[in-house]
C-alpha cells in the first residue's frame, strides 16, 4: 500500500515538473536559440547623419558576430521619438533594437509635453556604443572665416542654425554654443543630420553644430566652412580646425554619444548576448578603424549600471539648461 502511494506521489510530482517545464522552457529556449532570424536596428533619424553612419558600421560587424543579418531601418522624425516608439512597441525578443542619441533619453522628456513612450520604463538600455566631438560650421556664403567672426556677425544679424530635430544632440549643441557665445539664433529642425547638412551646404541655413562623422565629409569637400571643433583637443580628421576653446570660448566642450537599447522586458540572457556581441564588434580591427576614421571613440558601459548613472546625471543637467533657455518642442 505504501509502495503504491509513493509511486502515485512521484508520478504526480513528475507530472507537475513537466507542466512547469512547459511554462518555463519557451523563454529559456528563446534566449538560448537567439538569434535565429534577422535583427532590425532602428535608426531614429534620416540617412546620412552620425547615428546612421555609426549604426551601419555596427550592424555590419554584428552581422558577422551573431551569424544573422542586422538590418538598418531609418525611422526619423520628432527628435528621434518616432523611431524610439517603434522599438518600445516591438515584442521584447531582441529582434528589434534601437541606436539612440544620448539626447533622446536625457533631453526629450523635458522638451515634449506629450511623448509616445516613456524613455525610463519602455526601453532597456544595454550599453553606450560610441561618442565624439561636434563641428561648428557655416554655409559657404556667410562672410566669416573663423569663430570670432561668426560670433561678431551673429550680433549684427539674426542667423539660423540647423539640427537633426528638436531635442537632438545637434540641436542642444547649437543651443549650448549660442548660449556660451552670448548670441541668439533661430533654430531650424530637420528629420536628421543629413538633410540639415545638405541645406547648410546649399545656403538655406547659416550655421550648424553637427556631429563630426556626418559633417567632416562636407567640410573636406568644401561644401561647408568648418570653424571649430567642440572637443578639448584638435582632431586628426580636420587638423587645421581649432577647438572652440582655442578659437573663442575658453573651456567650451560639447561631446555627443550614442547608445543601444531594446524593448523593456527583453530577457536578460538576450541582453547579455547583445552586449557581448557589441563588445566584440567594438574591439574588432574593422570597427576600430571605422570609428577612428569618423572621429568617434568606442564606449562600452557595464550593462545598465554605468549607462544608467550617465543618463541620470545628464538628465539633471539638461533639465536645468532647457528651463533656463525656455526651450520647447512645438
Amino acid at each position: 500500500m505504501f509502495k503504491k502511494g509513493l509511486i502515485a506521489v512521484l508520478r504526480n510530482a513528475f507530472i507537475s515538473l513537466g507542466a512547469l517545464a512547459c511554462i518555463v522552457s519557451p523563454s529559456i529556449t528563446q534566449a538560448q536559440s537567439w538569434p535565429d532570424k534577422p535583427i532590425k536596428l532602428i535608426i531614429p533619424f534620416a540617412p546620412g547623419g552620425t547615428t546612421d553612419i555609426l549604426g551601419r558600421i555596427l550592424a555590419q560587424q554584428m552581422t558577422t558576430i551573431l551569424g544573422q543579418n542586422v538590418i538598418v531601418e531609418n525611422k526619423g522624425g520628432a527628435g528621434g521619438n518616432i523611431g524610439a516608439e517603434v522599438v518600445a512597441n516591438a515584442p521584447p525578443n531582441g529582434y528589434t533594437l534601437l541606436l539612440s542619441s544620448g539626447s533622446m533619453m536625457t533631453v526629450n522628456p523635458f522638451l515634449y509635453k506629450k511623448l509616445p513612450l516613456n524613455y525610463a520604463t519602455d526601453l532597456t538600455y544595454i550599453t553606450a556604443v560610441a561618442g565624439g566631438p561636434m563641428l561648428v560650421s557655416v554655409n559657404p556664403n556667410i562672410p566669416v572665416n573663423n569663430l570670432k567672426e561668426l560670433i561678431a556677425f551673429a550680433k549684427t544679424k539674426e542667423l539660423t542654425f540647423g539640427s537633426a530635430g528638436i531635442g537632438s544632440q545637434v540641436h542642444m549643441a547649437g543651443e549650448n554654443f549660442t548660449y556660451s557665445a552670448g548670441i541668439s539664433a533661430t533654430h531650424v529642425p530637420y528629420k536628421g543630420e543629413g538633410p540639415a547638412l545638405t541645406d547648410l551646404a546649399s545656403g538655406q541655413i547659416d550655421f550648424m553644430v553637427g556631429n563630426l562623422p556626418a559633417a567632416a565629409g562636407f567640410a573636406k569637400s568644401g561644401k561647408i566652412k568648418p570653424l571649430a571643433i567642440t572637443s578639448s583637443k584638435r582632431v586628426a580628421q580636420l587638423p587645421d580646425v581649432p577647438t572652440v576653446a582655442e578659437a573663442a570660448i575658453p573651456g567650451f566642450v560639447n561631446l555627443g554619444w550614442f547608445a543601444l537599447a531594446a524593448p523593456s522586458g527583453t530577457p536578460k540572457a538576450i541582453q547579455e548576448t547583445i552586449y557581448n556581441a557589441t563588445q566584440k564588434a567594438l574591439i574588432s580591427d574593422a570597427m576600430r578603424k571605422s570609428l577612428e576614421l569618423n572621429g568617434l571613440t568606442a564606449i562600452l558601459n557595464t550593462p545598465k549600471e554605468q549607462l544608467d548613472i550617465q543618463i541620470k546625471n545628464e538628465t539633471a543637467n539638461w533639465e536645468k539648461v532647457i528651463k533656463a533657455r525656455n526651450i520647447q518642442a512645438q
